[in-house]
């Protein structure tokens, strides 16, 4: 391989796989000294040749004007740009098969970010319910502290519905964003993307500006679900989950359009929400085993299922890989989906004293908050991760006390099944 191809998408008529991509897309090691490898680049600011040039590349990373044909953005500074954040939005980008990507110091921050981007005083936000315990708390603390009116609904499967939510939020403001989490977390609820976008565009003609659509597409994505492909502007990952996999890194990213994301990257610019240079050169080397990592786990996730399914101590079990034909999910997920994942809920019967006892007798599986690792991580997101969400709304929505969200790893599925077996002897 010639090493100034590096990036080359296909071999002739040939088109390479994200798997295969991942080895070397964006990084040439002829600019590195033949470093097999990029070198993480420590540094906080960049030498420009002449001062012309510096002027040239801070238009251009200020947005005062585009980058012209055969020209380079150029680097300036660490918080703007650097090669191994320009590497990595590169590599997330070939996942979703999209124009840009961009790359935050969590999932969070890309979710805020995204949020401030596209809401101002006054607008509504319309989003699916449940959302991440972090999303729930930003929207309902934060952003209506600055005058932005939040409208959920909890039937993602039902368009009726999401149209009167819609509606709703119209009466309340301009619609300035649709964020959507699907599969949600942690009770693996679906959203019909098709369909929420017929009442997204609907809602672009009643005010004469359709919101952006961004799903938080961490449970599946980047491998088992394109949320851009049906629809959606933008994908949000907290990239600490299954992207990095290892349980040693937080970060985020956000992919989509390059009008949307160069807006997003604009004022990740001026917020300094960005990734330092040593996560993103963390997550490249994740991305290399992303797909052996998540179908190992994918693989341990239904033996693990299947095991709870018919266990007389659990009440029930969360996971995409049970849908039958006459649940109204299903043709939902086939449509969006291409295989249930590794995280999933499950009910323990009585309530918080018995998934407790539970919890506390587990020998393998780390109790422990998060997901996407090659550890299985167990925990309970009552008292935890959704904390803060209200007790009625929880209940609503089927989070009770004795759920237990689990994220399965890559361990011996063997080992993780006497785990389960002794934990809830």
């Amino acid at each position: 391989m010639k090493t100034t191809n590096y990036r080359g998408r296909a071999i002739k008529n040939h088109p390479l796989h994200p798997e295969t991509l991942m080895m070397g897309y964006g990084y040439s090691p002829a600019l590195s000294e033949g470093a097999l490898k990029p070198p993480i680049f420590l540094t906080s600011t960049f030498v420009f040749e002449t001062a012309q040039q510096g002027k040239d590349f801070f238009d251009v990373t200020a947005g005062r004007r585009k980058v012209k044909p055969g020209e380079t953005s150029g680097l300036v500074y660490s918080r703007f740009n650097n090669p191994n954040f320009e590497i990595l939005e590169d590599r997330l980008a070939l996942w979703d098969d999209c124009e840009h990507a961009a790359v935050f110091a969590s999932g969070m921050a890309a979710i805020a970010t995204v949020m401030l981007a596209f809401l101002r005083p006054g607008d509504t936000i319309l989003h699916s319910r449940p959302l991440y315990g972090g999303t729930e708390t930003l929207i309902r603390n934060q952003l209506t502290a600055f005058g932005i009116n939040p409208v959920g609904f909890t039937d993602g499967i039902d368009q009726a519905q999401m149209a009167e939510a819609a509606e709703e939020a119209r009466g309340h403001g301009r619609v300035g964003l649709v964020m959507v989490e699907t599969p949600a977390n942690p009770t693996n609820g679906l959203v019909d993307l098709r369909a929420l976008r017929e009442v997204v565009d609907e809602i672009g003609r009643k005010q004469g500006h359709r919101p952006p659509i961004a799903i938080d597409n961490t449970l599946l994505g980047p491998m088992y679900q394109k949320p851009l492909r049906h629809g959606a502007d933008l994908a949000i990952y907290s990239l600490t989950k299954y992207a990095g996999g290892h349980s040693d890194l937080v970060a985020g990213g956000v992919s989509g359009s390059n009008e949307l994301v160069r807006e997003i990257i604009l004022l990740r610019g001026a917020l300094g929400t960005q990734l330092d240079p040593h996560s993103c050169w963390m997550l490249l080397r994740s991305l290399e085993t992303l797909s052996i990592r998540t179908d190992r786990a994918n693989e341990n996730a239904r033996k693990v299922a299947e095991y709870l399914r018919v266990h007389p101590k659990i009440g029930a079990v969360h996971y995409l890989g049970f849908l039958d034909d006459n649940d109204r999910r299903k043709p939902v997920f086939d449509r969006q989906c291409t295989a249930p994942g590794s995280t999933f809920s499950f009910e323990v019967k009585g309530g918080e004293r018995e998934a407790f006892a539970m919890l506390d007798k587990l020998q393998v599986m780390k109790l422990a908050v998060s997901l996407g690792g090659t550890e299985t991580l167990i925990s309970h997101p009552a008292s935890t991760t959704h904390s803060g969400v209200a007790r009625e709304f929880r209940e609503e929505i089927g989070l009770t006390d004795g759920l237990i969200r689990i994220s399965v790893g890559i361990e011996n599925p063997d080992d993780l099944l006497a785990d389960v077996a002794q934990a809830l002897a």
